[in-house]
């Protein structure tokens, strides 16, 4: 009956796993098809299906083709990388804390991007480029990394190591002070409001494939060492002491998923602002499918966490059409009511 029961789940997994593969592929799709200018599926597809060796791949003109492959497609890209990387990183924050509420902001990257972010923009540096890099995108990864990293410090002193309470709250305490500082900033520097909430909202209009560029190899790294922790995860689930007397060291794979999880989500808002619910909706939501086992949450969250934000980008450029939405407001005008429902769930199981 338990060799049954393994071989039924074990299915229902894969099959979970079929269904989110293919609803990323589709998502993609519809993320090429949709915009401003109308394009033919069948010529979309026939320039896509134009990277297979002998396949034929003009099926649209010069001008379709432009904005098939520098607008759309790396947009869609980006998206993809962007919602994987939030995903994941909530996915693992959940995790580590054993806390169903965390996300990837927890330790305070929001904040200390905000700031370098805001900083930047004020000191009229937004359209500066370092070593060819744009430096904002620099300036808010810089802060996002300095957040967790300060937060880590000052969590690590309560005690004298790094619990998760103590992190937690080391959290809450400095992203309220960066963001005080933020304010600040903000208005000393009153003429770059608009700019500084249009890059808090999120935003993927100006996606290049520089961008894409700029923060995939930070994704990838970042997600295989999530992947790989996925089952140290599960058995950090059952407490830091049961996990230390099953011969693992909770503080050193808590301080790898912290710096995996804090350098992906340092990376997606460099590219794409802050962003927000994504890492909290899309685990859960996958959590509720297959269960609890972090070995399946974490890459299924990557995969199904690009596919949400590709139809949330797609919903921003089209409800308002010929506007577009920041993309956040769509993400939070989902995600908003989800946490609420999430709270009452938490609230009935405690």
């Amino acid at each position: 009956m338990t060799a049954f029961a393994a071989s039924s789940s074990g299915r229902r997994r894969l099959t979970v796993i079929a269904v989110a593969v293919a609803g990323v592929t589709l998502a993609a799709i519809a993320g090429l098809l949709v915009g401003p200018v109308r394009l033919e599926a069948s010529g979309v597809l026939q320039e896509l299906f134009g990277w297979v060796p002998f396949v034929n791949g003009q099926g649209l003109d010069d001008q379709q083709s432009t904005i098939l492959w520098q607008l759309r497609a790396p947009r869609v890209a980006l998206a993809c990388v962007v919602g994987a990387c939030l995903s994941v990183s909530g996915a693992a924050y959940q995790g580590a804390f054993r806390n169903p509420l965390a996300d990837p902001y927890l330790l305070g990257a929001a904040a200390g991007a905000g700031l370098g972010a805001t900083v930047a923009l004020a000191a009229g540096a937004g359209g500066s480029f370092v070593a060819g890099t744009p430096l904002l995108p620099i300036a808010s990864f810089v802060g996002a990394l300095g957040g967790v990293a300060i937060a880590y410090a000052v969590g690590g002193s309560m005690g004298g190591r790094a619990t998760t309470t103590g992190l937690v709250l080391a959290g809450v305490a400095v992203a309220s002070f960066l963001t005080a500082v933020q304010t600040f900033v903000q208005q000393q520097n009153s003429q770059t409001l608009r700019e500084v909430y249009s890059w808090i909202l999120g935003r993927l209009a100006t996606a290049g494939w520089h961008d894409v560029v700029l923060i995939l190899p930070y994704a990838v790294v970042s997600i295989v060492v999530l992947l790989l922790h996925g089952r140290l995860l599960d058995v950090m689930g059952l407490g830091d002491d049961e996990a230390g007397s099953l011969g693992l060291r909770p503080s050193r794979v808590r301080v790898a998923v912290i710096v995996s999880a804090s350098l992906a989500t340092a990376a997606a808002v460099a590219v794409a602002g802050l962003i927000g619910f994504v890492g909290i909706v899309v685990p859960h939501a996958v959590r509720m499918v297959v269960g609890s086992s972090n070995r399946w949450i974490v890459p299924l969250s990557a995969v199904c966490g690009a596919a949400f934000l590709v139809l949330a980008d797609l919903a921003a450029r089209t409800l308002v059409a010929p506007g577009e939405l920041p993309i956040g407001v769509v993400t939070a005008v989902i995600g908003a009511p989800f946490f609420a429902l999430l709270l009452r769930r938490t609230g009935r199981t405690t």
